[in-house]
């Protein structure tokens, strides 16, 4: 009886994978499914992330510069800042600080946001005048631009 029961287990799990190394496995589409939810959650996390933030804002960073905003659009965390340009124009602002903004801002985020940007999630700094609302600067940071330091 237990000799019968045991070479009936062996057949059945012979049979078995047998039968699922002839199927096709699904693999594709199992990766695929996980990338739309790894990218759904992005997006939930993005959205949490903006609305509990905002709560403490407006933010005062320098004597020049305020955070005001703090909003999700995709897998994005956008960040928006206000620079009390003074004297200088829209366009002196641009054309000389753009470069050591640029490269301030891109070291800091790389380091101060590694989780997020380690979960393939964006994160966006866009400045603006205080004074006339016109875009002086945005610097668009990812993964894979922190590794091309």
């Amino acid at each position: 009886m237990k000799k019968t029961l045991l070479v009936s287990l062996i057949l059945l799990s012979q049979s078995l994978v047998a039968s699922s190394a002839s199927a096709p496995t699904p693999k594709i589409q199992t990766q695929e499914l996980s990338v739309k939810q790894l990218a759904e959650q992005n997006r939930k996390i993005v959205k949490l992330a903006a609305e509990e933030m905002n709560k403490t804002l407006p933010q005062t960073v320098d004597k020049y510069t305020t955070l005001v905003q703090i909003s999700a659009k995709d897998t994005t965390l956008k960040y928006l800042f206000e620079i009390n340009t003074g004297a200088k124009s829209d366009e002196t602002v641009k054309a000389k600080d753009h470069a050591r903004m640029e490269k301030a801002i891109t070291e800091g985020v790389c380091r101060s946001s590694k989780r997020f940007l380690d979960a393939q999630i964006k994160i966006s700094y866009l400045y603006r005048s205080a004074a006339s609302k016109a875009e002086l600067f945005r610097f668009d940071i990812s993964q894979e631009k922190c590794f091309q330091k």
